[in-house]
């Protein structure tokens, strides 16, 4: 019995090699008359297999705007901004402009002038400055001193002087440019208002606080028909206006624009948002929101003022004939104002009469293209002045100027 089953069990091991045989000479035997036709068939069985599935994800993707087929690495950040920007694009302008005023520009920019401070090692001040130049186009053939290594930090790189003989004055204008820079705005002064830029005005009223002329304040509206009237002292002139924009790249010092004499200077905190062009179309009255200088006075033919615009990363403004001028302060009242006077009131005795005189002193002079003061990187200067009727500009909107250039003549 145990041979019999031994037997048996051998011989159907041995039927089932052979079977197994012939199935692999017969395969073998098929894929060299198909010419490895075999493996074909098996790749396309496989292909098959993947192809309903490649279908499924293709109509899933489809139905779902491409979302659940993953972007690469690559543009992940370019998908983040074009999202980013279609919702603030669908965003009203209103909310815009409210987030963008709640930003805080003060502190960013006194954070910005301690670092200006930062004095920089010798073998990294060239490496940043040229990138600074390369940035923003700056010509350093025209300052003073060329060698980079000479600035010992960024706020001496941004307030570095010129060579005498680059800024020659215009003598045929009795008007010149105070700075360097691009013409946003320049007219008449209408209805009280001057266009900060085309087609956004502001307020000339708030631009330059109340005003005392004639002995009579400017809220006596009985008087005079507009703010704009109370500023004239003689009926045969009109109120001029010119906007200079200064880019980061531009020369940071402004210059007295003609022979004046400065009575007030009139400091107001606020915001240092950004006078660019393009920030300026969102925000009406911008210049009124902003920190500003505001010297006012009188030239040859009336009132003449001189407004030096703060904005982000400007807070300081500096006066060069005015030590006591601080900006950029932590804490301010807003629609708050400090006034200085340069005019003094001296008291005179008359001889020979016993009485007293009172005589008005004072005022500080300034000639036509000298030293004013300065901006810690770029911002804005306006000029408002009382000129004849039949003034004109030797201007067009987005000229480039640079101090010592014409603005107009009578």
């Amino acid at each position: 019995m145990v041979r019999f089953f031994s037997g048996r069990h051998g011989d159907s091991r041995r039927q089932e090699r052979d079977l197994l045989r012939q199935v692999r000479r017969q395969r073998r035997a098929s894929e060299r008359d198909d010419g490895g036709g075999g493996v074909r068939m098996r790749t396309t069985a496989c292909f098959r297999l993947q192809v309903p599935r490649l279908a499924l994800r293709r109509r899933l993707s489809a139905l779902k705007g491409g979302v659940s087929r993953p972007a690469t690495w690559r543009h992940r950040p370019i998908s983040f901004l074009c999202y980013i920007l279609s919702v603030s694009a669908l965003r009203p302008l209103a909310s815009r402009v409210t987030l963008y005023r709640s930003f805080p520009t003060r502190l960013l920019s006194r954070a910005w002038g301690r670092l200006n401070g930062v004095e920089l090692p010798t073998w990294l001040r060239k490496p940043i400055y040229s990138l600074y130049i390369w940035t923003f186009g700056v010509n350093m053939q025209e300052a003073a001193v060329e060698d980079l290594h000479h600035y010992r930090n960024l706020g001496e790189f941004f307030r570095r002087r010129l060579k005498p003989a680059v800024r020659p004055l215009c003598a045929s204008s009795c008007l010149t440019s105070p700075a360097d820079g691009r013409i946003l705005h320049f007219g008449r002064v209408k209805n009280s208002e001057v266009e900060q830029v085309k087609g956004v005005t502001y307020s000339l009223e708030n631009f330059l606080g109340p005003q005392n002329r004639r002995g009579k304040d400017s809220s006596d509206s009985s008087s005079s028909s507009s703010f704009r009237d109370l500023l004239l002292l003689s009926p045969d002139s009109d109120l001029f206006h010119v906007v200079v924009y200064l880019a980061p790249g531009d020369y940071h010092c402004f210059h007295s624009p003609t022979d004046w004499k400065v009575d007030l200077r009139r400091h107001f905190p606020g915001s240092l948002m950004s006078v660019n062009p393009g920030v300026a179309r969102w925000i009406k009255e911008l210049f009124c929101l902003n920190e500003r200088v505001v010297l006012t006075g009188q030239w040859q033919h009336g009132f003449f003022s001189l407004t030096a615009v703060g904005a982000t990363n400007v807070g300081s403004i500096r006066i060069y004939f005015d030590q006591e001028l601080q900006t950029n302060m932590p804490r301010y009242s807003k629609g708050s104002f400090h006034d200085r006077s340069y005019i003094t009131n001296k008291v005179l005795k008359v001889a020979g009469e016993g009485g007293e005189v009172s005589v008005t002193e004072g005022g500080m002079g300034l000639q036509k293209g000298e030293a004013m003061g300065e901006f810690n990187l770029g911002s804005t200067v306006v000029l408002l002045f009382e000129a004849p009727k039949d003034f004109s500009f030797n201007l067009h909107p987005g000229q480039r100027i640079r101090v010592g250039e014409g603005l107009g003549s009578l």
